[in-house]
Order: structure tokens, then C-alpha cells, then sequence
């Protein structure tokens, strides 16, 4: 890791340390909130190119996701990934025709999962983007930009 890529780390870092906060509460020790954020990065997180596509009614392969309200049209297995809800969004904003899947882990969404006909907000960040459930706007998925999601590997130090 270079040291321009050092201040992106720790934010993110933090990013998934408050994510963990939120996704487990009553964790009060620092152990368990360590072990939090490690579950929240591995679950609950996936990069932008891996968990978001195009819908077969969408033009072009766009990663580009407006951050907004989107219903869930559709909820199945995600085709040769298993483990792994597929959801199709649509936006509910008049006149937005954007529709993508959404790829989550479903350890992400074993808490609470995501049925058709539901409401998900989807808030653009720095990192990606965040997708929480809109009724309670509690988060489930975080969708890094790829350099964020390379950066947060882990990788062997050596002293």
C-alpha cells in the first residue's frame, strides 16, 4: 500500500468499522466491534464491477447507479455465484427508466433479506455506494468502487 493510497485505507476502515456499528448492535466490547467490521467487510461489502450490472432492459453495460429510491422487481440465485442473491432494481423517481442488478452475498442479507416489491435506498459515497433498506434506511450492502475494494485485501507484512 503507497502512501496516496494510505489516507483511502483508513477511511475506509473506518467506513466499515461505523457500517459493523450500525449492522450489529448491543457490541460493546472492542473485540466483538473488531470482529464486526471484519464480518461487515467480507459480507456485507463486494466491488462495484462484481455486484453490479446491467438488467436485460437496459441499454450498455453502465456501473453508473443514481442514488435514489429503487423497488425491487425481481429476486433470484445469482447465475454461477453461489451463496449469492441476485436482485433487479428499478428506480421509482418519474421518468427514471434506470433498472441494474444488485449481486449480494446472502450472509449480507441473513439478518433481514430483501423481497420483491420492496423499497431499497440507494445512496452514492466516496467508497460506492450504499444500499439499506428503505423503511428503516438501514444499510445491508456497500458496493465499493474497485480501487476501494483492492484496497481493503488483505496482503502479508512483512518487518
Amino acid at each position: 500500500m503507497t502512501t496516496s493510497t494510505l489516507p483511502r485505507a483508513l477511511s475506509l476502515a473506518a467506513v466499515l468499522a461505523a457500517f459493523a456499528a450500525c449492522a450489529v448492535p448491543g457490541q460493546a466490547n472492542a473485540t466483538s466491534f473488531t470482529s464486526s467490521a471484519s464480518s461487515a467487510g467480507s459480507a456485507s461489502s463486494g466491488s462495484v464491477s462484481d455486484s453490479i450490472g446491467s438488467s436485460s432492459n437496459s441499454s450498455g453495460d453502465d456501473k453508473k447507479v443514481a442514488a435514489g429510491e429503487y423497488r425491487v422487481i425481481d429476486v433470484a440465485q445469482a447465475p454461477a455465484k453461489p451463496n449469492t442473491t441476485r436482485m433487479t432494481l428499478r428506480a421509482v423517481a418519474a421518468g427514471a427508466a434506470r433498472e441494474f442488478h444488485l449481486d449480494v452475498p446472502n450472509r449480507a442479507l441473513a439478518q433481514r433479506p430483501v423481497n420483491a416489491g420492496e423499497l431499497v435506498q440507494v445512496s452514492e459515497r466516496a467508497y460506492g455506494y450504499e444500499f439499506a433498506h428503505a423503511d428503516t434506511r438501514r444499510s445491508f450492502f456497500l458496493a465499493l468502487q474497485d480501487d476501494w475494494y483492492r484496497d481493503l485485501g488483505s496482503r502479508k507484512v512483512t518487518i
